[in-house]
């Protein structure tokens, strides 16, 4: 895909997803992975049946709603899902019913603080049931009596989540996970989805994978934990490194939070990577998680997944609410967020230990690699760069180890790299 084109993109399918209700089961997940297919038809749909355990958590009872609003005592229509799904709290259990405003507020979920926003809310493993509204409208709302409707169903379904897998020269695997459980936010939710299918597109592409490469599309949490506890051994096993892939498509920060281990080989790419990438950005600890990290990296699973995001969950005002809409995230903002995380699958393709050949300085005229005539006024910087690389290329430093000694990026050395490698002056170390 055109490097160019890839955030226009990007944006136009968060544009076509945007409406979808989704949660953690339902319809509005399986229409979102269908989508999602049409693009990766390599993507394979499972389910997961209600009550299967998986570890301490047990699948919930699928979700499905209809329709749900209130009609105030003026006759007006009010937090109609049907105009924006945020409106209803998620897994609502079935309303029909008439209360007095009273009765009513212990229902109502809204932000005093921010005035004009509606909040996310959600009750997964409780039944209950809510409208979430604008505080502004909150307050107007008069006293008399609201009817309350919510056609919904709780039923005993399943959970659905994505995967690709795309084979390469190695058994040891790369991950990417994202989630795809939110209803209509743009940042928090459908930013991760869409930069993830074009790195997928991306890495289907590539020639001569070194790595397999595994693709998440889950629920966030409990897709996650059904997944680890069906795949464990073979992650364990397998995982070379991993990255969440959330909230990926404003343009006010890069951010990285840390795996557990803190040292893995995704956090030593990941660290690499957005210092060359961008001027600054954000070290969240694992302290400071909140997304499926939780899961990889947790006591017992212990994998090495961290995440490289723009503003962290939970870090902007919009996190939420209907605030975080399509104006919230641009083009250029998933743009940089695919380039950061393509360029760690890159380096990540590359990041062996490499050995020079000979002993003392090689000879690089004889192999054309330097200027036949010394002359000061040569531009020597390439050569520069070649040689720091071969004196430092002593058989115990990785590409990104080699690229952090002589202060260059790891994804400007690959072709130098291959040059080198080409003309015998190293050799990638098994």
């Amino acid at each position: 895909m055109d490097l160019n084109n890839i955030g226009k993109v990007m944006y136009e399918r968060a544009t076509e997803l945007f409406p979808i209700n989704r949660s953690l089961s339902g319809p509005g997940v399986r229409q979102t992975l269908t989508y999602l297919k049409d693009i990766i038809p390599e993507l394979n749909i499972h389910s997961v049946s209600s009550g299967t355990q998986a570890f301490d958590w047990t699948v919930p009872k699928e979700w499905y709603i209809e329709d749900a609003y209130i009609i105030a005592p003026n006759g007006e229509k009010i937090c109609d899902f049907k105009e924006c799904n945020l409106h209803l709290m998620g897994y609502s259990i079935p309303q029909n019913r008439t209360l007095s405003l009273e009765a009513l507020q212990k229902h109502l979920y809204s932000i005093p603080s921010m005035p004009d926003a509606i909040p996310y809310v959600t009750s997964y493993y409780k039944e209950n049931w809510g409208f979430c509204l604008t505080h502004n409208q909150r307050t107007k709302l008069r006293e008399g009596d609201y009817k309350v409707v919510i056609k919904s169903k709780l039923f005993d379904g399943e959970l659905n989540y994505g995967e690709i897998v795309l084979p390469g020269k190695s058994t040891k695997e790369i991950l990417l996970s994202t989630y795809v459980c939110h209803p209509s936010m743009a940042n928090n939710e459908l930013s991760g989805p869409v930069v993830t299918i074009a790195l997928a597109e991306a890495i289907k592409k590539m020639k001569d994978r070194e790595y397999t490469y595994r693709i998440l599309f889950l629920p966030e949490t409990i897709g996650s934990i059904v997944y680890i506890s069906k795949h464990l051994d073979h992650l364990k096993q397998n995982l070379k490194a991993g990255f969440i892939v959330t909230c990926v498509g404003d343009e006010r920060d890069y951010s990285y939070l840390n795996s557990r281990q803190e040292n893995s080989l995704a956090d030593k790419v990941a660290i690499h990577t957005l210092k060359h990438h961008t001027e600054k950005y954000t070290h969240y600890s694992f302290l400071e998680r909140g997304s499926d990290e939780r899961q990889f990296c947790s006591p017992g699973v212990d994998l090495p997944v961290c995440s490289i995001m723009r503003s962290k969950y939970g870090t902007f005002p919009e996190y939420h609410t209907s605030l975080d809409d399509l104006s919230f995230i641009t083009e250029k903002g998933l743009a940089g967020s695919y380039r950061a995380l393509l360029s760690a699958i890159q380096i990540l393709e590359h990041n062996w230990v490499y050995k020079v050949t000979t002993s003392c300085e090689p000879q690089l005229g004889k192999r054309g690699l330097y200027p036949n005539t010394s002359d000061m006024q040569q531009d020597y910087s390439q050569v520069r760069r070649m040689t720091n690389l071969l004196a430092y290329a002593d058989g115990t430093k990785d590409l990104i180890d080699l690229a952090d000694k002589i202060n260059e990026s790891a994804l400007s050395l690959i072709p130098l790299i291959r040059t080198l490698v080409d003309s015998g002056l190293l050799t990638k170390q098994e």
